[in-house]
């Protein structure tokens, strides 16, 4: 049996209280449905209606060269487009490039743009309507990635990949430090050909890249809104994408309206998007969501509170179940890892023996079964790289299973026999409950018990929680990660040792973990272009970095979403992509 030590009693009471009320009211709290007004369009389908959404974390920012969480990607894609997206099976497919090409060498992508895309409109524009967009446009927005002036937190992509980015990026943080003009003024592997040839060069050929351009940091954006919003512009956002930003308000809730001049089309000639608008709330409470849904004041909930989990999925049918049969459920099996960095610079952490203890010393098939009642994909008992990668063999990596003997031998080998001595671990997660609180605490219990290592729980607002992994003021912490794009790099270079700086902010390698074997095969890797040895070298260096457990894999995402029964053309993916664009409501279904 599950023992209640990893959840504490009054934690344990309040959620038998909260799920008996939640129950009730689920069952028992009705309202009328009201009807939108929709419109028919070619084919059957309908124009119309708002679709309600929330996050249960907080957005951060809506400026693209800010953007590395979650939340504000599920909103900046509804507002941004990028040269190339993926489709629901993750396969490269046209955006605002309606076609590109791979130089011989793979060092030149060029890209050829859409024609008569327009701007939203905005007080930025003269008469406030949006202009045209050009290939200079991409230039200007990729370049910004590139300029520590704009707080970018996604220019270590570029770095060392396109031509002159290093150089451009160094010669303006050494002007900012000095007080002077920057001596680079451009990126030259960022070229405007004419008004619709956009052209990326790269130092070498990096396998990846073509996917790389699909990142919320490569949209485009126009300079006069940059200019005119300055500082503010992260709440401001001006795009091309199928909706129109109205407001965002802090920790409640976030509009934008359909975009009337939006580009693309359906297969028949509907202009997209047809939906009138999407509306994001802020809820942290995932179990407040699932009752706004069943309410009727969601169209969708994304993820289920374990709690309630059984008795709504039949696990081995992968149907509802009850009273919630009427409702579509979409499942998949993410490309998304559930885990706690380790930072290996810290003082409690630095030891490998204490980190591999760490890993050893929990027991995911009982966090699977008791915590999060089966919703998962599978325990972390391999790599970071979750196993619904593409073309990638992730059970092949050994990784960490329960073994109480080996953990209580490695912590006694570091000095530390059953945590004698060993300083109490603060644990940082982001605020809101739900499941990673429960995670938590169960954690928690375990290596107390276990171990007997004391852990502290500190909860923080998720943009908070972020800036402080980000500054490396956070040595035990709660992340998860979604692939940027279906290649392993995009996990792998959570690890990558030339990522760390010298001083500052470390974005992407959090733990800031530096191996130079890893860092020597993960290179090799990236510039080779057959998929097959590709993989194979990412599997060498992925268990090189695995065996020195910079990071606690907990479990591998499914992900489960309920969505209402009106809403048609659902575009669901493993990498939780917001494709709204294609979504309708069915007037017959309500």
């Amino acid at each position: 049996m599950f023992s209640l030590k990893y959840i504490p009693f009054i934690g344990f009471f309040r959620i038998v209280l909260f799920v008996f009320v939640v129950s009730f009211c689920l069952q028992s709290c009705k309202k009328p449905v009201t009807i939108p007004q929709l419109t028919k369009g070619k084919g059957g389908v309908y124009y119309g209606g708002i679709f309600r959404v929330n996050e249960s974390a907080e957005l951060r920012s809506l400026d693209p060269v800010r953007v590395q969480d979650v939340t504000s990607s599920h909103i900046a894609e509804q507002i941004y487009d990028n040269l190339v997206t993926l489709d629901e099976k993750l396969s490269l497919e046209p955006a605002l490039a309606y076609r590109w090409s791979v130089s011989e060498d793979g060092k030149t992508y060029t890209y050829h743009l859409r024609k008569g895309v327009y701007f939203h409109d905005n007080k930025c524009f003269p008469n406030g309507k949006g202009r045209l967009m050009t290939s200079r446009d991409f230039k200007y927005s990729l370049t910004r990635v590139c300029d520590p002036r704009t707080g970018s937190l996604n220019y270590e992509y570029f770095k060392g990949k396109i031509v002159g980015a290093k150089e451009y990026y160094e010669s303006i943080e050494k002007a900012t430090e000095t007080s002077t003009e920057p001596t680079v003024k451009d990126v030259p592997g960022l070229i405007a050909v004419d008004d619709s040839t956009f052209q990326i060069q790269l130092e070498k050929p990096f396998a990846p890249f073509e996917f790389m351009v699909t990142l919320t940091s490569c949209v485009v954006v126009p300079k006069e809104a940059v200019e005119m919003y300055g500082k503010d512009f992260f709440q401001n956002p001006v795009g091309t994408g199928p909706f129109v930003f109205q407001y965002w308000r802090p920790d409640r809730d976030l509009l934008a309206t359909r975009n009337p001049r939006y580009w693309k089309y359906d297969s028949i000639g509907n202009q997209l998007p047809y939906l009138e608008a999407v509306k994001f709330s802020f809820v942290k409470d995932e179990k407040t969501q699932l009752l706004e849904f069943k309410e009727g004041n969601l169209e969708e909930s994304y993820r289920i509170p374990s709690e309630f989990f059984l008795g709504m999925v039949d696990v081995d049918k992968q149907k509802l179940k009850g009273s919630y049969e009427r409702f579509t459920l979409y499942s998949v099996s993410s490309l998304a890892t559930q885990y706690y960095g380790m930072m290996v610079t810290s003082t409690e952490l630095q030891d490998k023996r204490v980190r591999q203890a760490i890993s050893y010393g929990i027991d995911r098939d009982r966090i699977i079964r008791y915590v999060l009642q089966g919703q998962a994909a599978g325990p972390g008992k391999h790599g970071l790289i979750p196993p619904s990668m593409p073309e990638y063999q992730a059970d092949s990596i050994v990784g960490f299973t329960f073994n109480l003997e080996k953990a209580r031998a490695l912590m006694a080998e570091a000095g530390y026999p059953f945590g004698k001595g060993f300083p109490t671990l603060t644990l940082q997660v982001n605020a809101g409950g739900g499941r990673n609180l429960l995670v938590a605490e169960a954690i928690q219990g375990m290596l107390q018990e276990n171990l007997g290592i004391k852990v502290e729980l500190k909860q923080v607002e998720f943009a908070k929680h972020l800036e402080e992994i980000d500054q490396g003021r956070a040595a035990f912490y709660r992340l998860g990660w979604v692939a940027d794009y279906p290649d392993p790099e995009t996990f792998l270079n959570l690890l990558y040792g030339k990522l760390v700086p010298d001083k500052g902010m470390s974005p992407v390698n959090s733990v800031r973990y530096k191996n130079k074997e890893f860092d020597v095969l993960f290179e090799q890797a990236l510039s080779t272009t057959n998929t097959k040895e590709r993989m194979a070298i990412y599997r060498k260096a992925e268990q090189i970095a695995i065996n020195d457990a910079p990071m606690l894999i907990i479990f591998y995402d499914q992900d489960y979403r309920l969505v209402q029964p009106y809403v048609e053309n659902y575009k669901n993916n493993s990498m939780d992509k917001r494709r709204y664009k294609y979504v309708w409501f069915n007037r017959e279904k309500y």
